[in-house]
């Protein structure tokens, strides 16, 4: 049932502009599972992780983002991550497919993330640091549009969000 709900959703939301949310679902990112740092991060409190609430490319000012956000290779989104210096903070890196995974929101779609948290997140593709192991000319994506994952080309070029572990 909760997958004939789902479908019925995405189809609605492709006719409509914006994100399309579910309430008889529960939210899978509420925003009490994250601390607002007040600098353009939130940290996860469930898993100790620190997110970027932009994407790479876009700028936080006045609680939201701005710009548009920049679409990357694989390999020039984990170069613009090395020695990425954010909020005064360093660390900063791809996330693996798990971690990009668990900022989805499964009552969501277009996008699929918690837009109070996550503003102006694109509803499309977003790297992550996971290889495809079939395959090492691809490597795992997770899509915001729906919250469904799969596998690129590095050659595309795709939207990306940093993470950090927090301390």
């Amino acid at each position: 049932m909760k997958h004939l709900l789902l479908m019925t959703l995405l189809m609605y939301a492709c006719l409509a502009k914006g994100q399309t949310c579910l309430e008889s679902i529960a939210p899978t990112t509420p925003i009490t599972n994250f601390t607002d740092n007040a600098d353009g991060t939130v940290t996860d409190t469930r898993v100790g992780l620190m997110w970027m609430r932009c994407s790479l490319g876009q700028t936080w000012i006045n609680s939201t983002c701005t710009g548009e956000a920049l679409e990357l290779s694989w390999q020039q989104a984990l170069v613009s991550a090395h020695g990425y210096v954010y909020a005064d903070q360093s660390g900063w890196r791809v996330p693996n497919v798990k971690e990009l995974a668990s900022i989805t929101e499964g009552q969501c779609v277009r996008p699929a993330i918690n837009t109070s948290i996550f503003p102006n997140t694109p509803s499309d593709d977003f790297w992550t640091s996971s290889p495809a192991v079939s395959d090492p000319q691809r490597a795992w994506v997770i899509a915001f549009f729906n919250s469904s994952n799969s596998i690129k080309d590095k050659s595309l070029f795709v939207y990306t969000r940093l993470v950090r572990t927090a301390n």
